[in-house]
């Protein structure tokens, strides 16, 4: 907007629900200002949530990660919607676990209408729970040879069509039907929507404003070949409103904005996109329409029935066939009083059975009924939960509680329940919805939540070892698990390796714990030792196409140089002498994440390789050599280190059967075919490329040498090594 020369206000707000030039063109038109109150809702919700969390959360996994060693969870958070959508999970958990199977019996009847058809009638007391009680009632129904009709009805029915759709119950579809989390679903419509497909996908919204355009996106979809006879047909006849929902005030229901194939945007999100223009179509189309029959018998002293349903209008169904009323056997012609012959009498024994996990539409259900959440944060609620391994997710997209998300949440349960219940969470969005609409205080509803937050913690504190006394019953201590594998430099015994996430290696001696890189294997290297405090290094590996380098666990905990941070192995340590360090095997910068330095990985031959340590770029090189060294030397033009290679005589490709030589891995022409650019598979995000030191002993300061080729045509294998490093 134009500067502002006095007091006046220079910022308003666009509110435009899809990106189309009609709805940006009348956004810019109509420019409102932003609503204070909604910003203060938002402020109010973010920092309770962030102090909170973080306070919870700090305090449990500082306390328990270093206990347990079975414990498979590098972070125990808590959550004010994240605990308590974790908590459904684990109430359904516990009714399965106590559900006690109680046998019932039914009594079914079959009558014969004619020849070849015969009906299977259902009891009208549905079950009884006494054997000898549904004995009796069988042998009063076995000795009757006719059924008798006493009543019988013809009921015109109508299946009502969908509302609009919001983002709750896309959702729901999504998980139930397309088999896509929700996290997983709200991305993708994301990402549909700011391609233009459908309007904006975070609605809590089920009616359509009566100034709608309703037919501009219908007409869109008048030529498209899954569905363009209906859409034509509704047209021409005239469209139905939608049913009348829920306005929230946000957006309109989720719509389709234009046209697509799936061959436009792929199989996953084709999916629902169609999903969700089969269900705009199904708003504006008719209800489903079908006569319902039923009839009435009685066989000696019990009654029995069975109904049957024939469509008369398929109504929204032809659009959304699986809504569609279920086929079911049309009953003959009859009125009170005919008989028919009673062919069979049995009596079935059944049990009870257990309520199922809760499926993530299930889950989404709970969490929308009591307030936990918004539309936008149920999915990530529940991908948090997953993620952290507090549930896993089953087929059917049933999410199934751990060892360790159901020991949480009964120990909530065990000092103080109000942490995992859903009711103090729901209070507290319902004030944060008064303050959105100007009718609660900011300040006030901040500070008496954050006060009462504050004196849980407290209490919470106090109370730990209730829930740490259900720990110890599901985890062993950190000194009965893992293995041994490299000797501690302080009292020089065996530390135990421990690979359940977080891996790390304790010293029970010493009761010290030093956390490893995490996301690949860990061995021991060699027996060598770190000359800065006498600990076995242990290398760590991404796989073999992958890196891999040496670190001290204590040096790796304990940075001993100002310029290394927490976490960094040897490939990255600053030692002026240590054979393992950065200053002896970098060879050049990496100029792909601006910050690592490409090092030699002394443990790869024969299938040597040179990797960045900072991104995953690696470098395979000289394979079946018998020795690869950096040498002291470094490259005239580009100031890389140069590699003294050691062949064997019958595998050398050097020429003239020479078996050694000295070069630049970037510029020696020797080395263009013997140098082959890969990406590791997987790299530890500590790695990955960041703001970093530039350092290799001075190498490889980033300027490429004259007469280098350019990047844009690489001649060779090692052409395109330099052109892509440099």
């Amino acid at each position: 907007m134009n500067q502002a020369h006095g007091g006046e206000k220079t910022v308003f707000r666009a509110r435009f629900s899809s990106i189309t030039d009609t709805d940006i063109c009348n956004a810019m038109a109509r420019l409102g200002e932003p609503d204070h109150n909604e910003a203060l809702s938002v402020d109010a919700r973010q920092e309770l949530d962030l102090r909170i969390g973080c306070a919870f959360t700090r305090f449990q996994t500082k306390y328990f990660q270093g206990k347990y060693g079975n414990l498979d969870s590098s972070l125990i958070s808590f959550g004010p919607c994240q605990t308590p959508t974790l908590g459904f999970c684990v109430e359904r958990h516990d009714k399965i676990q106590s559900f006690k199977p109680e046998t019932y019996w039914v009594l079914q009847a079959k009558v014969n209408t004619d020849k070849d058809r015969s009906l299977l009638l259902d009891w009208d007391r549905v079950r009884v729970f006494d054997r000898e009680i549904a004995q009796m009632f069988l042998n009063m129904t076995k000795l009757e040879k006719e059924a008798q009709v006493e009543a019988t009805s013809r009921k015109e029915k109508a299946k009502q069509r969908p509302l609009a759709l919001n983002t709750v119950e896309m959702l729901r579809v999504a998980s139930s039907s397309l088999g896509m989390g929700p996290q997983h679903a709200m991305q993708t419509a994301e990402r549909l929507y700011t391609q233009g497909y459908i309007s904006y996908p975070r609605t809590e919204t089920t009616h359509y404003p009566e100034n709608f355009d309703l037919k501009g996106p219908l007409r869109q979809q008048a030529n498209h070949p899954a569905w363009a006879d209906t859409v034509k047909r509704l047209l021409a006849e005239g469209i139905n409103r939608p049913r009348k929902g829920h306005d929230a005030g946000d957006h309109p229901p989720i719509t389709p904005m234009r046209s697509a194939t799936e061959a436009e945007l792929g199989s996953e999100a084709w999916r629902l996109y169609e999903y969700i223009t089969r269900h705009f179509i199904a708003t504006v189309s008719y209800d489903c329409k079908y006569l319902q029959s039923s009839i009435s018998f009685r066989i000696g002293p019990e009654h029995f029935c069975c109904t049957g349903k024939t469509v008369i209008s398929p109504g929204f169904t032809e659009i959304m066939p699986w809504q569609s009323v279920p086929l079911e056997e049309s009953l003959p012609t009859c009125q009170r009083g005919d008989t028919f012959a009673v062919s069979e009498v049995k009596m079935l024994e059944k049990q009870t059975s257990p309520p199922d996990y809760l499926t993530e539409a299930e889950l989404i259900t709970l969490m929308e009924k009591h307030g936990i959440g918004t539309d936008a944060s149920i999915p990530v609620h529940i991908n948090n939960i997953c993620q952290r391994n507090y549930v896993v997710v089953e087929s059917g997209r049933r999410l199934k509680p751990t060892n360790l998300g159901i020991v949480l949440v009964h120990g909530y349960y065990k000092i103080d329940a109000e942490l995992v219940l859903p009711t103090i969470r729901s209070a507290v969005e319902k004030q944060l919805n008064l303050i959105a609409q100007g009718k609660a205080d900011y300040r006030q509803v901040l500070g008496h939540t954050l006060d009462v937050f504050k004196r849980k913690f407290h209490y919470f504190v106090d109370s730990i070892a209730g829930m740490d006394e259900l720990m110890e019953v599901s985890f062993s201590p950190l000194a009965a698990t893992g293995k041994p594998l490299s000797r501690c430099g302080k009292c020089h015994r065996f530390m135990k390796y421990i690979q359940a996430k977080p891996s790390r290696l304790h010293c029970s001696h010493c009761d010290e714990t030093y956390t490893l890189p995490q996301n690949g294997t860990i061995k021991l290297y060699k027996e060598l030792r770190c000359p800065l405090d006498d600990f076995e290094l242990v290398l760590w590996s991404s796989g073999s196409r992958g890196k891999s380098y040496p670190l001290c666990p204590y040096c790796s905990n304990h940075p001993p140089f100002r310029d290394m941070k927490k976490g960094m192995g040897c490939n990255e340590c600053t030692h002026p002498t240590c054979q393992h360090s950065l200053s002896m095997l970098g060879i050049g910068q990496c100029v792909e994440c601006e910050s690592g330095v490409l090092v030699l990985d002394p443990t790869s031959g024969p299938k040597w390789k040179v990797a960045c340590n900072k991104c995953n770029v690696v470098a395979h090189c000289f394979e079946n050599a018998h020795r690869v060294r950096v040498s002291a030397d470094t490259c005239s033009a580009c100031e890389a280190a140069l590699l003294d290679v050691d062949f064997n005589k019958a595998k050398s490709p050097l020429p003239g059967d020479e078996t050694q030589h000295t070069g630049c891995v970037f510029c020696d022409p020797i080395f263009q075919e013997l140098v082959e650019l890969k990406h590791a598979a997987s790299c530890h995000p500590m790695h990955r490329g960041g703001p970093g030191r530039r350092q290799g002993r001075g190498r490889a300061r980033g300027r490429r040498p004259t007469g280098k080729p350019s990047a844009r045509r690489p001649k060779d294998k090692m052409s395109a090594l330099a052109a892509y490093f440099v």
